[in-house]
């Protein structure tokens, strides 16, 4: 089958990836990186055309999820590949006295956060392989849409159990398999629409082909279920969007 068609089973196979292309873990690092750093400044705005506004119900869902778990623990929330910081700030905003941490690879992507955010937020550049956290110390970790794009995703999940207090969850929102009867529709939006927008708005044609191929990419919900469950997390609720196009999982750490 082509890869522009094969949907992985399992996160490792991602590693070697960099959307249709084959490449060295240290290219994907790299390659990934530059490619946030560069679409930072029209990153909201492309998210809005692609998704004609919708990505922000989802994230909306996904702040509910999380201020409602957070109110058990004690401790930092951590919004892993928080990007502009837009759910970081929207979860200030309901849990003033939590301390909320933006964790991004993108210097691109946190310079446009702390612009944002200002001293409401606290921010480091950090991989999420390598999470410069200790065990145990974060009341809950979201992750929206930015778990595809990490080196080692299987490890990076380790990571986040790891820095999780038992008990406590990792609210995740990712693209997914969408319904068969809808595939057609969102390929050809996907195929077509999306990099045409990148190279008219974000003036970066290359940067939005990755993206499309890594969602095409990116392991159907079943298989992520099954990665948590490996890294230590047990998925408790999950609620598909937009007809299985992306989907929440929350996912709790074991005691």
């Amino acid at each position: 089958m082509n890869r522009r068609t094969q949907r992985a089973k399992d996160l490792d196979t991602l590693r070697g990836t960099f959307g249709n292309e084959q490449v060295a873990e240290n290219e994907r690092r790299a390659s990934v990186r530059a490619l946030f750093d560069r679409i930072a400044p029209r990153y909201d705005l492309m998210n809005d055309l692609m998704s004609f506004g919708l990505h922000r119900l989802w994230k909306r869902a996904m702040v509910r999820e999380a201020v409602a778990r957070l109110a058990r623990h004690e401790g930092p929330l951590i919004d892993l590949a928080g990007g502009t910081g837009d759910i970081a700030l929207a979860i200030k905003a309901a849990d003033s006295a939590r301390r909320v941490i933006v964790i991004d690879a993108s210097a691109g992507m946190l310079d446009v956060a702390r612009r944002r955010g200002g001293e409401r937020l606290d921010y480091q550049q950090a991989e999420a392989e390598t999470l410069p956290l200790a065990d145990n110390s974060a009341a809950g970790v979201t992750l929206a849409f930015g778990l595809r794009n990490m080196t080692d995703p299987a490890q990076a999940l380790c990571e986040v159990a790891r820095v999780l207090k038992p008990g406590s969850c990792l609210i995740l929102l990712e693209f997914s398999k969408s319904a068969a009867w809808f595939a057609p529709f969102y390929g050809l939006h996907s195929r077509f629409i999306i990099p045409t927008i990148g190279a008219l708005v974000a003036r970066d044609r290359r940067a939005y082909n990755y993206l499309v191929e890594s969602i095409r990419l990116f392991p159907a919900a079943g298989d992520i279920a099954r990665a948590l469950d490996k890294a230590g997390l047990t998925v408790t609720h999950s609620r598909a969007h937009m007809f299985g196009v992306a989907m929440l999982h929350v996912a709790e750490k074991n005691d």
